[in-house]
């Protein structure tokens, strides 16, 4: 029969790709038109505010006016309204030079925002935006381009939580580059990503190309938040380990975007001698190996040269011909800056410094309302 035919099979995958492809990019055509609708009603109702002030009714008029004209077309309530009025308001003020003082994560040379936007058709980042020449700047005319990318109810979601437009495009790229569904976005939001990501110490610009180095200060946060886990104040690393090795998913959210976890308590033998990392992953982005050292205690200098080693072991071991070198990244407790500093002076294998903070032990009478790890990873693969 014609259903069992290998070539017809192949023939009706690819048919059925194209398909859901297409429907993925028009519902991204759709919310672009959507969201620039909104900047421009919102810009009309900002340049024509003197009908408004003081006048609520006019916004309600106008409502009412609208939903008469086109009865079927949803998000022109009172409320919405006035959110799309907060909307342009927030964002109009944010230039080109700004928005591109972000910083760059772009991988590739992209020469204008036209070039960047047809990539595959895929969402214009903010970082990518970054990454245009200064002639290019004038091929932009507004961050209307970039906000125009995720949907409405991640804009009400962030014009709700987030203060500073500076910060609020930041967390427009993440969900970009990420495609965060909007609860994934809250707990960025309220775990305060954008105060904790690239600002760990780290020695990436002496010891990295500089495209490579730029990509992995933006990895780092600092400090990292494991409030997922509950723990014993006098907590062991090993402990930590485990306890994160069985939260993997929830871990792997808080490293960010392109970790893969090979291993935890990885062997590396060295001469008749055997060690062991506490947690071994391969970056998929940055096509390198990342060591993570865990210590519970406040950084020592020796820290610095223990990862050193561990790092020299792992490029003469295991990386690869198209592998990046080895990074490392040491998280503890607390952190002195000057030692920090010190410690990765001379340092030629690139090393990031970072604090983690995790919550205490719960309170015995509450502790048996709250499930078990075996309780929790069951439900959670449950809903995967």
């Amino acid at each position: 029969m014609l259903t069992n035919d290998y070539q017809y099979r192949e023939l009706l995958i690819a048919i059925k790709e194209q398909i859901r492809s297409s429907q993925a990019k028009a519902a991204l055509a759709v919310n672009s038109a959507v969201i620039q609708l909104y900047w421009k009603i919102g810009e009309m109702i900002a340049q024509n505010q003197v009908l408004f002030d003081g006048r609520n009714n006019y916004i309600e008029q106008l409502a009412s006016d609208i939903k008469q004209e086109f009865p079927n077309m949803p998000g022109f309530s009172r409320r919405n309204l006035f959110d799309i009025r907060r909307f342009y308001l927030f964002y109009s003020s944010v230039s080109v030079r700004q928005l591109a003082a972000l910083g760059s994560t772009d991988y590739q040379s992209i020469n204008s925002v036209q070039q960047l936007a047809s990539i595959d058709n895929q969402p214009i980042s903010v970082r990518q935006a970054a990454a245009l020449s200064s002639t290019d700047y004038q091929s932009i005319n507004s961050v209307q381009q970039v906000v125009a990318r995720i949907p409405w109810g991640h804009h009400l979601l962030i014009l709700n939580k987030v203060k500073d437009p500076e910060q609020a495009l930041f967390y427009i790229q993440q969900t970009i580059e990420y495609n965060w569904t909007r609860a994934i976005l809250a707990l960025q939001i309220e775990q305060n990503l954008f105060a904790r990501q690239g600002k760990a110490f780290n020695n990436f610009k002496n010891t990295l190309p500089e495209q490579q180095a730029l990509i992995a200060q933006q990895m780092l946060k600092d400090p990292y938040n494991f409030a997922f886990l509950a723990l014993e104040p006098q907590i062991q690393e090993l402990d930590i380990e485990k306890q994160l090795t069985e939260h993997i998913t929830k871990f792997l959210l808080e490293l960010g975007k392109g970790f893969a976890f090979i291993g935890r308590q990885y062997p590396l033998e060295v001469g008749d001698k055997e060690y062991r990392l506490d947690l071994l992953f391969y970056h998929i982005r940055l096509r390198s190996f990342v060591v993570i050292d865990l210590k519970t205690g406040t950084f020592e200098p020796e820290f610095a040269g223990k990862m050193n080693f561990y790092l020299s072991v792992i490029d003469d071991q295991l990386k690869q011909e198209t592998d990046q070198p080895t990074i490392g990244i040491i998280l503890c407790k607390g952190k002195r800056g000057i030692e920090v500093e010190y410690a990765l002076r001379g340092i030629n294998k690139p090393i990031g410094i970072s604090e983690f903070i995790i919550t205490q032990a719960l309170p015995a009478e509450l502790k048996s309302n709250i499930p078990t790890i075996e309780e929790f990873e069951k439900e959670l693969n449950r809903n995967i």
